[in-house]
């Protein structure tokens, strides 16, 4: 029988990356996908799942309503719930270990973070498939002697307490923005020159090290003095050099936000607005 992933979120940028990535290193998988908890739901009723790896953070069912349900049903007590979240604070952690989830990763993820997880969690349950595919192998040596094991373990490597953001001196003036292109490094403070539902163009330091075009942001936006804050899912649309010469240290980049989330995008409006 073939295996079976669930693969929920609603951002559908992240589904065709983590499906890509999984057909790429476990091929005949079969893969099977919903923008939000609901669905995800109704999909994992019509078929039995091997794995899941599921958004906290979703409409209509989030993840954690999601994985709830799911651990009622006899049939999903004991199958790997995966947990995909922009956020990697300890509290939330906690709260998702107590939910059931079986492991966690953080947005954004690399591919190879990405097949570490799922084969760690396949390992387990005795659904490796073999011999593995090209580059799996690696994967697969990675998986072992590494089982979940506490939130110490899930928290490890999480991102640092962010810093300050420059002030910003657009009509976005009141806001700020700090931007994470890699989960187990500190966030890097960007200077908003603007910032509607879709798209969020910024200027930032070369030296803080860039992300390529269409990698996967996490974005979080707030006011200055941190009463209110959103967090958004995004990825690289362009990058550009602020002055024109090689030595130049700004670098304009444009990020196209990518999550369905109406409350995210009333948050988001409500802070553009004040």
């Amino acid at each position: 029988m073939a295996l079976r992933i669930l693969v929920a979120d609603d951002a559908s940028f992240i589904r065709d990356m983590v499906k890509k990535h999984l057909r790429d290193k476990l091929p005949g998988v079969e893969i099977y996908e919903a923008p939000d908890g609901s669905r995800a739901l109704a999909a994992s009723k019509g078929q039995t799942m091997d794995l899941i790896l599921s958004d906290w953070e979703m409409p209509n069912l989030s993840g954690e309503e999601l994985l709830r349900s799911l651990r009622e049903d006899a049939r999903y007590q004991a199958t790997p719930f995966i947990m995909i979240s922009s956020r990697g604070d300890r509290a939330h952690v906690v709260k998702a270990v107590q939910a059931g989830v079986t492991d966690y990763i953080t947005k954004p993820f690399t591919p190879e973070e990405l097949i570490r997880k799922v084969f760690k969690q396949l390992q387990k349950i005795g659904k490796l498939p073999g011999p593995p595919g090209k580059g799996a192998g690696q994967a697969q040596a990675q998986a072992k002697g590494h089982a979940f094991g506490s939130v110490d373990v899930l928290t490890s490597g999480s991102a640092e307490v962010p810093a300050s953001a420059p002030e910003v001196k657009t009509k976005a003036k009141k806001l700020r923005a700090q931007l994470r292109f890699d989960s187990n490094k500190p966030p890097v403070a960007c200077v908003i020159r603007d910032v509607n539902l879709q798209v969020l163009s910024a200027a930032i330091a070369k030296d803080n090290g860039l992300p390529g075009l269409f990698d996967q942001v996490v974005v979080d936006i707030g006011t200055e003095d941190g009463s209110e804050t959103v967090q958004l899912n995004a990825y690289t649309h362009s990058l550009q050099a602020a002055e024109a010469r090689p030595d130049s240290r700004l670098v304009k980049i444009q990020l196209r936000f990518v999550d369905n989330d109406g409350a995210k995008a009333e948050q988001l409006s409500h802070l553009i607005g004040r």
